[in-house]
């Protein structure tokens, strides 16, 4: 990353929060953290294991760790992120890569303790057996027999979950799991973005002969529209792709990406929760569409091969991170998560609660900007 030379004088105070709630949280919680409702967590039934955000809640103590070195720390993760490994054989959706790569891998970074690898690889593993080679993209929901509207849908959130693949080929030395995730990332640019540099939430293919039918949405407003955490994913992941492989139409994408929502944020620079909602700005915000845009402008600042563009968005990402800590933060309330105002899914009525993901990227935005020598997938 290019160095930070005057480090935010509220970093210090905001990463204390985080590690005093994180703490807190996990003296109180018996179960992962999903989102909140009236102020306290919503726990996510232990037949799920983790479901998809099991990985955020293990990735956010692994970070505390990193913050403080604590053992105890270590012990915890370690202890959450055994309930996950039920899920390494899971062929039920695309997620495997949260949930490990933000529960085993950064682990491993941190302690070097090899025992963390193997489940990691496991799911990597597990996660390629989505791969259309038809279509050459990763299915998102859904088992590999399922119905062809299953099969053949792709999401934006897939993009985080390639680095896992990335790390897997590094790891293993096998270029399948390279040339999976690249190619998935190459179908994503083609057929989500739109000309003016936005994207679709999900897109729809014949999953027997791959070719593209349809954008669409789930969490979106609507096919035609921008949902701001889609965008958000987006910005992080093709920077991921760009490191993992050096493709410079990678960085470009995401730069796109970058550049189209900008002048698209509100004054306090957190996002509704699509861009192209007619309620703006009598609309619900989304403060994890924000903590996932500057821990991905971060991203992008660590792999930017321009340093003035490198600079801005790294002052892009500072500016979001001091609105949500002075606005969003639940510092002065009684409130279990560490960021307020997020929107799950306004679709489906869920709104104006924390999410475990939120608080998650918010606090490794901070913890990229506190410790920029730490290796964060």
């Amino acid at each position: 990353m290019t160095k930070l030379i005057n480090p935010p004088s509220w970093l210090d105070a905001a990463l204390e929060f985080c590690i005093a709630k994180t703490r807190l949280n996990l003296a109180t919680l018996n179960g992962f953290p999903e989102r909140t409702e009236g102020g306290k967590w919503v726990q996510m039934d232990p037949d799920l294991h983790g479901w998809w955000v099991g990985g955020h809640w293990v990735g956010l103590i692994w970070l505390a760790y990193a913050a403080t070195r604590d053992p105890l720390l270590i012990a915890a993760a370690r202890d959450w992120g055994n309930r996950l490994l039920p899920r390494q054989p899971d062929q039920d959706d695309h997620d495997l890569g949260f949930l490990f790569e933000l529960g085993f891998v950064l682990g491993y970074q941190m302690t070097g303790d090899e025992t963390l690898k193997l489940p990691a690889l496991q799911a990597a593993a597990t996660l390629s057996q989505r791969f259309n080679p038809r279509g050459k993209f990763i299915q998102a929901w859904g088992l590999l027999d399922a119905s062809p509207e299953l099969r053949g849908r792709t999401i934006m959130d897939t993009m985080m979950n390639l680095d896992l693949l990335f790390w897997a080929g590094k790891e293993t030395g096998d270029p399948r799991y390279t040339e999976i995730a690249a190619a998935h990332a190459r179908t994503t640019l083609t057929h989500h973005l739109r000309p003016d540099g936005s994207t679709s939430h999900a897109c729809d293919f014949n999953p027997d002969t791959g070719a593209f039918i349809k954008q669409d949405t789930h969490q979106g407003l609507s096919s035609t529209s921008c949902w701001s955490r889609g965008q958000a994913w987006g910005v992080y992941g093709f920077a991921d792709c760009y490191h993992a492989t050096g493709d410079s139409v990678f960085l470009d994408t995401s730069r796109r990406l970058a550049e189209y929502l900008w002048p698209r944020l509100p004054v306090d620079l957190i996002p509704f929760w699509d861009f192209d909602s007619p309620l703006i700005p009598n609309d619900v915000r989304d403060s994890s569409a924000a903590s996932v845009l500057a821990s991905g402008l971060l991203n992008l600042a660590s792999v930017e091969n321009d340093s003035k563009l490198a600079r801005l968005w790294q002052s892009r990402a500072i500016n979001i991170l001091e609105s949500l800590w002075l606005n969003y933060t639940s510092r002065d309330t009684g409130e279990a998560s560490l960021l307020l105002h997020g929107t799950r899914s306004k679709p489906h009525n869920l709104m104006d609660h924390g999410l475990i993901y939120g608080d998650y990227y918010f606090v490794e935005a901070l913890m990229r900007l506190s410790k920029p020598e730490l290796t964060i997938s």
